[in-house]
């Protein structure tokens, strides 16, 4: 374990322009540096290095992060092989610090999974190779699927023994300890005997992200109508079936390559597609697909093309998970292969050029997909059409981007042959519902009409929702409820101020500066200043503002820490102490994509928010607590008109309310003072 001593020097050594610099064509911009992405396809250069922070930024992928992350996302290393990158690189010694004695137990009981599922995948690839059975039967079995010897080495294929321990005896003979057997699901144990989980089965080990051994998947080669055709190892300490995708430590270098990559059902699937010269393509590991996996290639990718074989029922009970990826904000295709075939069978009847050529041209979104699969059921019966529609457009209400739903929406008009305007008008009320349904309680309460809170606070629903055509969309009441809930959310919401108070904190947060009109304590005396950090923390401290944004609630309450310990603000330790989405974030806010022009040399001065940190400073402050203000009277409003209803007395509603409204009279005083400054 690398100490913290090491990790500063570390990062200390490590230029970001010269780590950076050796992947990437800089040139520089101002105090700057710019160059081409290496994350993505650009061609305009949007990678802004910044030497005197230490962090880069990309604006059109958005990745950004010091020079450890960069490494890490450069040559998918983790957290401590990026350092010990650039150890090597800097000639850093490293010094290895002693972990406490929880820890060492910990990592030894991992460690002993490891090495169990390591020695597990030796046995059963030595037996394929080296003993008559498995000779005979597992490497036969693939042989004569088509598997060249080459692909079965590569993917470490085996055979289990057609023997109640066989691995259990040869662990133990070797002195493995039967617990940690039983930890890795490899034997079972119960109270008459102790025997393999895998016998007289083909194996195929399943490896992490970096390649380690977690688990396996076993094919039995016999008939036999009491045992699955194919048994997986149970969940571990190390293996997760929801986290985990077959193939995916073979496949990433291909998917971010080729920025695709191919998901399919079966673990031959993906050896004889590998066999084919097709390398990115990962499978499910039989689970049905999950979230986890789906972010796991989105961290290569964000193109993703199922391949199905031509079993209709198959098909069918998978595409939920189709919905999961699009849920994702993933562009998804879907490929058919012919009746009787899957992506195994018909590889190994077609050449490569013949494979990929049909991959490409039988490439269709999954929308037009699932249109086309399920419209030949609704043939001549109008109610399923109506259902089928819905199914649709509820798949389509699942994209989370506004331009890819009307896309959507648009094409599945012309494939149903229905006025886009009805397809809109069901979308809209699918929607709708989400936001009701996600508002719990609230969306069963019946909200302010425009007119109530309309003239007092300024919230204006807007112009009726039109459809393609530009006719009025008529919205039934509970509609109309949730989108006016849907408009006041968005002008209450306080994501934008919240935003502007973490981007002066993280770019100012030391700096001293004037409050307008403190006055010296006597005449010959200074003005007392004050650090933005403690103004900006007391400040929220003291009228009880929480942040909605979990990203800024975060990077605040590190702020918060650094006030309450008296400690100094240096911007590139601060940002390197948060956690990876919280670096992010700050570094976004610390990185400008322009930079002025030097009108200096041209005698024009060109002030910025440092040169009247008073006014940005407390203009931040007010604009957030007039929103908050804007919360509680909205809410008063709300109470009020429920007391009305109910015949309920309302004058200390009323003025409380009156009271509210004085204190945001005062605030706009206070900002149109500074401003006038």
């Amino acid at each position: 374990m690398i100490n913290q001593e090491t990790k500063e020097k570390i990062l200390e050594a490590a230029r970001i322009e010269e780590v950076i610099g050796e992947f990437v064509v800089l040139r520089k911009r101002g105090s700057n540096l710019l160059g081409v992405c290496p994350f993505h396809n650009e061609r305009t250069p949007s990678f802004t290095v910044s030497p005197a922070k230490g962090f880069f930024k990309c604006f059109g992928c958005g990745k950004a992060g010091d020079s450890v992350t960069f490494i890490m996302e450069h040559e998918h290393l983790s957290f401590p092989e990026a350092l010990r990158y650039l150890a090597n690189k800097y000639n850093i010694e490293i010094a290895e610090e002693a972990p406490s004695a929880e820890m060492i137990e910990a990592q030894s009981n991992r460690e002993s999974l490891f090495a169990m599922t390591e020695f597990a995948k030796n046995f059963f690839r030595d037996y394929l190779w080296n003993n008559e059975e498995g000779i005979a039967i597992g490497l036969s079995y693939f042989r004569e699927r088509g598997f060249t010897d080459e692909i079965i080495r590569r993917f470490e294929l085996g055979f289990a023994p057609d023997k109640w321990d066989g691995l259990t005896k040869a662990a133990l003979d070797n002195g493995f300890k039967l617990e940690f057997l039983e930890k890795t699901g490899l034997t079972i144990i119960n109270e008459q005997k102790q025997y393999d989980r895998f016998r007289g089965r083909v194996v195929f080990p399943i490896s992490s992200l970096t390649g380690r051994v977690i688990a396996f998947g076993a094919r039995i080669l016999k008939t036999d109508p009491k045992s699955p055709k194919y048994l997986n190892s149970p969940e571990t300490e190390i293996y997760h079936k929801s986290r985990s995708l077959y193939g995916i430590s073979l496949a990433k270098k291909d998917i971010i390559a080729k920025d695709v990559c191919y998901l399919v059902e079966g673990y031959t699937d993906v050896v004889s597609l590998h066999q084919a010269g097709i390398e990115n393509v990962v499978a499910s590991s039989g689970t049905s697909l999950t979230v986890e996996q789906i972010r796991l290639i989105g961290r290569y990718t964000k193109n993703i093309t199922v391949l199905y074989d031509g079993d209709a029922a198959g098909i069918k009970a998978s595409i939920r998970g189709i919905d999961l990826i699009l849920e994702e904000g993933m562009n998804v295709r879907v490929v058919l292969f012919p009746q009787g075939e899957d992506p195994d069978s018909f590889s190994r009847k077609v050449s490569t050029v013949e494979l990929l050529e049909f991959l490409e041209k039988s490439a269709v979104d999954f929308i037009t997909f699932k249109t086309k699969l399920l419209l030949a059921e609704t043939a001549g019966d109008p109610i399923k059409k109506a259902g089928l529609i819905r199914d649709i457009v509820d798949t389509i209400a699942k994209v989370p981007d506004a331009i890819g739903r009307a896309a959507y929406l648009r094409q599945t008009s012309t494939l149903m042959e229905m006025s886009e305007t009805v397809l809109l008008t069901e979308l809209n009320k699918i929607l709708r519902g989400k936001i009701a349904k996600q508002q719990g309680s609230q969306g069963s309460q019946s909200a302010p009409s425009s007119q109530n809170y309309q003239g007092s606070q300024g919230f204006d629903p807007g112009p009726p929702e039109l459809g393609p055509d530009g006719e009025e969309i008529i919205l039934n009441d509970i509609e109309k409820q949730a989108q006016e809930e849907e408009i006041i959310h968005d002008e209450l919401n306080t994501s934008n101020q919240e935003e502007e108070l973490i981007r002066i904190l993280l770019n100012y947060a030391d700096l001293d500066f004037v409050i307008p009109g403190t006055e010296p304590e006597h005449p010959s005396a200074p003005i007392p200043t004050v650090k933005v950090k403690n103004f900006i923390i007391g400040e929220i401290s003291e009228d009880g503002i929480h942040f909605s944004n979990e990203l800024y609630a975060g990077i605040l309450a590190e702020f918060s820490t650094l006030v309450e310990q008296q400690q100094q603000y240096e911007a590139q330790s601060f940002v390197q102490g948060l956690e990876e989405t919280l670096k992010a974030t700050a570094i976004s806010l610390l990185t400008t994509r322009y930079e002025l022009a030097n009108w200096e040399e041209k005698g024009i001065v060109v002030k910025t928010d440092k040169d009247h940190l008073d006014k940005t400073v407390i203009d931040a402050i007010v604009y957030i607590k007039k929103k908050q203000l804007d919360k509680f009277l909205y809410e008063l409003q709300r109470e009020i008109k429920e007391r009305v209803v109910e015949n309920i007395e309302v004058d200390d509603l009323l003025e409380k309310y009156n009271r509210f409204l004085q204190i945001k009279i005062e605030l706009n005083k206070m900002t149109n003072t500074v401003i006038q400054k």
